[in-house]
């Protein structure tokens, strides 16, 4: 079992039902889903990039990445609708939390001049986005083979609608907020 997951169940759970006064364990905020997405606008022009990215993105979330194309076309872009832009995957379950584990525990301290992660980045429903600049943050990427640097945006999906409650939740990973 991952180890933030037992955490989650001996530790955090009680922990939480008794901040919030509740007794029933699965009205209590969890972890639902984590989406790490890359949009890799570069690919229309060099086509190997999609691939590299996506092949990335699979050594950092433990799973093939899914390729996304494009819905709509933008002539200010040069992009027509079917155009491969981007990657991403969704992680559920036993590797959402080694995932989890790996972003706050490794990821995140190597980021250069890192002061925490932005407590106000919620939307209003619980749910909590992040950027990430670059991908060569993550051990599993080997830097004398990476070509180009990318940036990924990851979200974690509660299955509560309030932000406070997601932010305690979060909190209780260990997940670094700066101070506001």
């Amino acid at each position: 079992m991952a180890r933030l997951m037992e955490r989650y169940q001996k530790e955090i759970t009680p922990q939480l039902a008794e901040k919030f006064g509740r007794k029933n364990k699965l009205s209590l905020p969890r972890l639902q889903k984590i989406v790490v997405n890359m949009g890799v606008g570069k690919a229309l022009q060099e086509k190997n990039r999609m691939e590299q990215a996506a092949e990335q993105l699979g050594l950092i979330a433990g799973q093939r990445a899914q390729i996304t194309k494009a819905k709509v076309a933008v002539s200010g872009f040069r992009l027509r609708e079917g155009n491969e832009i981007g990657c991403r995957v969704t992680l559920r379950g036993k590797r959402m939390y080694e995932f989890l584990d790996r972003l706050i525990s490794i990821a995140l301290p190597r980021i250069r001049d890192f002061r925490g992660v932005n407590p106000k980045s919620f939307d209003g429903h619980g749910n909590y986005s992040l950027g990430l600049s670059e991908q060569m943050v993550f051990p599993e990427i080997d830097p004398d083979k990476v070509t180009f640097t990318q940036g990924m945006d990851v979200t974690f999906v509660t299955s509560t609608n309030s932000d406070d409650e997601a932010r305690e939740l979060l909190r209780s990973f260990g997940m670094p907020f700066r101070e506001a």
